[in-house]
């Protein structure tokens, strides 16, 4: 059977929509960016502590003191595991995807309800958007709408919409026929008859629609994260790519907390405002009239009460925001602040000398009165926003070979600013207690003693593209052994164990890398030359860099490295630990009197 070219239909299709409807990306761009601009900086303007009590309020106001306690509680753990803004942003993209979804969902859901034929055309297209694995959503949204919030945002209300759709049909044929019958024979009109009749009946099967509306927005945060949309998804992806145990339970208990308190509140919120939900509310409380601590435990203050409560609370954190001013700015010597405050997207994958690099360069940029912002991505959507001018600059480019795809793919839209290391050098490495496997070709026939498999990393890298296409063929190891990919943090994890447990591994590796001088490795050395000469690493940006940040652009032309700096820098990032890359940076930097006059200079 012929092979049915869908994939290349769909290229075609995103690129004819991005050429032809690019005005009307923009523009919702420009809207959703809005709405999620305007409710995280809502969310996030309060000290965390008062607006962890006005979302206690909330909860004592919905399902009494003991909930109040407990949200306040779990509120404040995140902020002290140091991760308050990242759940504010998610929360923000939860809220505003959920309210957009619930706009479109609900009028659909009626629809849907009152037409058979609606009904049918929908179920289908339903079952798409709820079975499409979600990360596929993200990539149109790259496309179309860069990295960021809004690849996030539209996957999520895509995935998320289903639900809402199908429990407010669900809840609305479920209204008996005979009271909707009843209230025609009364002439009641159908409009009225929908929203008298139908919707108040139907409210509690229609809430439970929202709540799990908002439970698969809340799931979609760690795949939002791939893409940049930055909070608690990033905080997981960064912890999974880096294998940083410490890091994923705090971002994912951060994510538990938070779903906890949307869950029982949207649950709480039914009951409020159905008159079913009221009258099993009421029947609840009765038992514990005669019993004084059962009353203090299960009052919760009406509706003005609350509200003043929020608004109190809301004045004061106003009153914190006036009081605290802008203190933290950071200081730049006159001579220095050539950036006056430039803004500055840097971008890298987690590569150890790609994190070594950027925060090195986030701290001098600093130093020069830049204020540059640093975000971790996959080579993919990185090399997309950078071809897009959505991202600035990234320093680790591996040319010609690993990374030459995105080169030849975005072409002129990249603006390559110079070598800055090399040569490198790409290679597959044993641990050196393995005997009698010195080469690649030693590989051949002893498959059997490294389980057939050769652990890689990310699929998207040319390094893996390299080993399967050319390697492996050279050394006729491709129908031998199975090449794993991964991810880098994933490789090295499987390595230490290895190692620890004296068993054979091979894996890939390139140089420099701190594992060489952590562990006790052999390079398996290429005499057929398969993996070519070795590359250099290079600060790539986006096309118009120069032109933006034209002193940047000779800092970096000029910028080189040598291998025993990089290696000590790396060392030093890694010694630091996850989430310190910044302060480890800075240290280094630091105990370097000189260096930074040297890499940015000021004058001439």
């Amino acid at each position: 059977m012929p092979r049915i070219n869908l994939g290349g239909w769909a290229e075609h299709a995103v690129s004819w929509l991005q050429a032809h409807l690019s005005w009307l990306f923009d523009a919702v761009n420009t809207v959703l960016s809005g709405m999620y601009d305007g409710v995280n900086a809502t969310l996030g303007a309060p000290d965390a502590l008062l607006m962890a009590g006005i979302l206690a309020v909330v909860a004592w106001w919905l399902r009494g003191l003991p909930a109040a306690v407990l949200a306040f509680a779990g509120l404040a753990l995140i902020d002290s595991f140091g991760l308050w803004d990242r759940a504010t942003a998610t929360l923000s993209l939860i809220l505003v995807a959920s309210v957009i979804t619930l706009v479109l969902a609900v009028p659909l859901g009626i629809w849907a309800a009152r037409d058979r034929r609606v009904s049918a055309v929908l179920r289908p297209v339903l079952d798409v958007m709820q079975t499409m694995p979600a990360f596929v959503y993200l990539i149109p949204g790259v496309m179309f709408f860069s990295i960021g919030p809004m690849p996030g945002l539209i996957a999520t209300i895509v995935f998320s919409m289903p639900p809402g759709v199908r429990m407010t049909e669900l809840g609305i044929r479920q209204v008996d026929a005979e009271l909707v019958e009843a209230a025609r024979a009364f002439g009641t009109t159908p409009r009225h008859t929908l929203t008298r009749v139908q919707l108040p009946l139907a409210l509690p099967t229609i809430m439970a629609g929202v709540n799990q509306v908002i439970m698969l927005a809340l799931s979609m945060v760690v795949i939002a994260g791939m893409a940049g949309a930055g909070g608690l998804g990033e905080s997981v992806y960064a912890a999974v790519t880096q294998v940083d145990i410490g890091g994923g339970v705090e971002s994912g208990l951060a994510v538990v907390v938070l779903a906890m308190y949307l869950d029982r509140m949207t649950g709480a919120l039914g009951k409020r405002v159905s008159p079913l939900g009221r009258r099993a509310s009421a029947k609840e409380a009765a038992p514990a009239r005669g019993l004084a601590s059962a009353k203090v435990l299960r009052y919760r203050p009406g509706t003005a009460v609350a509200t003043v409560g929020v608004v109190v609370l809301a004045l004061v954190a106003g009153g914190v925001q006036l009081v605290g001013g802008d203190g933290g700015r950071q200081a730049v010597a006159a001579g220095e602040n050539v950036g006056q405050g430039q803004r500055m997207k840097l971008g890298y994958f987690p590569w150890d000398e790609a994190v070594a690099s950027t925060y090195l360069w986030q701290n001098i940029l600093e130093d020069r009165g830049y204020k540059p912002d640093v975000k971790q991505l996959d080579p993919g959507p990185l090399y997309t926003a950078l071809a897009q001018g959505q991202m600035d600059v990234q320093f680790d480019a591996w040319l010609p070979t690993t990374h030459q795809q995105y080169m030849e793919r975005y072409g002129d839209k990249l603006a390559d600013l110079g070598a800055w290391y090399g040569p490198t050098s790409l290679e597959l490495t044993v641990p050196s207690y393995v005997k009698d496997v010195d080469s690649l070709a030693d590989l051949k026939g002893k498959a059997g003693t490294f389980g057939g498999k050769i652990v890689g990393i990310e699929s998207s890298a040319g390094m893996m593209g390299k080993l399967n296409d050319k390697v492996l063929k050279e050394y006729g190891l491709d129908g031998e052994y199975k090449v794993v990919s991964s991810s880098t943090s994933t490789m090295l994890a499987e390595l230490d164990r290895a190692i620890k447990k004296k068993q054979p591994i091979v894996t890939t590796l390139w140089s420099p890398h701190w594992a060489y001088g952590t562990y006790d490795l052999k390079k398996l050395k290429d005499p057929k030359g398969a993996w070519g000469e070795g590359e250099q690493i290079h600060a790539v940006g986006k096309k118009d860099f120069a032109r933006d940040f034209p002193r940047v652009a000779g800092w970096l032309k000029n910028f080189k490295m040598s291998e025993a700096d990089l290696s000590s820098l790396e060392a030093a990032v890694q010694k630091g630990g996850k989430g310190k890359e910044k302060d480890s940076a800075r240290r280094w930097l630091d105990a370097r009197p000189g260096l930074i006059d040297k890499l940015a200079p000021v004058t001439g």
